[in-house]
């Protein structure tokens, strides 16, 4: 099975109105750059994003927002980000929070099969609302499901024409889980090497969750800085 194709427009060639997308990285560490731009030049519509955040005003996620192309964010950190607080507040943007470590296992339960597990975080919090409960060992954990998307896309270090992936440092973060969690997983890498070229023993996700890969291009790979003064 080929599973290498020419760039990022190819890679989502079948991506429709209304899809739900899981994106890879952490703050601007190890996004998909390239699938971003080309989802902004589709302009495909009515979005629901999945991702740790949702990029600042000029880069990553943000561009989405920018285009109004994002319907719903599910997210655990928004960072800094005017033109999200300026949707959400307007009522423009549906936004569903999510404490940072439930996001992580929702999408490491859809990778593994299993439908719902139980936590405590966020039990007596507006997180709780509509959510089942119950009481182990008397303690209070709520129900949460596990969180599938119809496309996950990550960007890795390198990656061969199976699909196998290597990521380099923190840039693997939500990345290897939801690389298992997409009914299609589209990987952009900055080196696509031949098999057989890549440490096994150092692979972190096995190509057959792998559905489309290709070599990037033009990485930014911007830090995202905090403000500690406003002038």
């Amino acid at each position: 099975m080929n599973k290498v194709v020419a760039n990022a427009d190819e890679a989502l060639h079948d991506i429709r109105d209304g899809a739900t997308l899981m994106l890879g990285g952490f703050g601007l560490c190890g996004i998909p750059e390239n699938c971003i731009t080309a989802l902004v030049r589709k302009g495909i519509q009515q979005l629901t994003c999945i991702s740790n955040n949702a990029g600042i005003d000029d880069f990553g996620l943000g561009l989405l927002l920018q285009t109004r192309q994002i319907k719903k964010m599910m997210s655990s950190y928004v960072g800094e980000n005017a033109e999200f607080e300026r949707q959400l507040l307007s009522g423009e943007l549906e936004v569903e929070l999510i404490p940072q470590g439930t996001l992580a296992t929702r999408i490491q339960m859809a990778g593994m099969g299993i439908p719902a597990f139980f936590t405590p975080a966020g039990y007596g919090t507006e997180i709780a609302e509509g959510k089942e409960s119950r009481v182990f060992n008397g303690k209070h954990y709520l129900m949460e499901l596990a969180l599938h998307a119809d496309f996950a896309m990550v960007k890795a270090w390198k990656g061969d024409t199976m699909g196998n992936l290597v990521f380099r440092k923190t840039t693997r973060n939500f990345s290897t889980s939801m690389a298992k969690a997409g009914t299609i997983t589209i990987a952009e890498v900055e080196h696509l090497v031949q098999p057989g070229e890549l440490d096994p023993d150092n692979i972190h996700v096995p190509g057959i969750y792998v559905h489309r890969i290709f070599q990037g291009s033009d990485y930014e790979k911007r830090i995202e800085r905090k403000t500690v003064k406003m002038n």
